[in-house]
């Protein structure tokens, strides 16, 4: 598979953002993942009433990838919200990034003012690592 752009990959974000469940904040998140051979993954939130069994979005997709092989990804694109303001990974899904994704790749997000395009070194530059 080609490679998409991050435009096609922030589409296929809002898309499954709609399938999110979230009853108890009201914020839906859709993430796309894309691997090393093009192939995307994408992910919502699933929210759980006792909060700690709640998932994010980016684990979901990088979770759903991982059990279809895959374990390099190249980058991330995350919408969330009422994209008035970009929504960005929190530190579990940042320290599960810096698993399967290189330093330099690539974190694109959504808000009504534009694609914002980070890589994960500069969000997670000191990542925990069992020695």
């Amino acid at each position: 598979m080609d490679r998409i752009s991050n435009e096609t990959l922030i589409d296929m974000a809002k898309k499954v953002k709609a399938n999110a469940y979230a009853p108890y904040s009201g914020f839906r998140v859709g993430a796309a993942l894309m691997t090393e051979d093009g192939t995307v993954f994408t992910g919502c939130n699933v929210e759980n009433s006792s909060y700690g069994a709640t998932i994010c979005a980016e684990r979901s997709a990088m979770v759903k990838a991982v059990s279809e092989g895959y374990h390099h990804f190249i980058k991330i694109a995350i919408v969330g919200g009422d994209e008035r303001e970009y929504t960005f990974p929190c530190g579990m899904c940042l320290q599960v990034m810096s698993e399967f994704m290189d330093k330099d790749a690539s974190l694109i997000f959504l808000s009504i003012e534009g694609i914002k395009e980070f890589t994960l070194e500069e969000f997670l530059p000191n990542q925990f690592i069992l020695s």
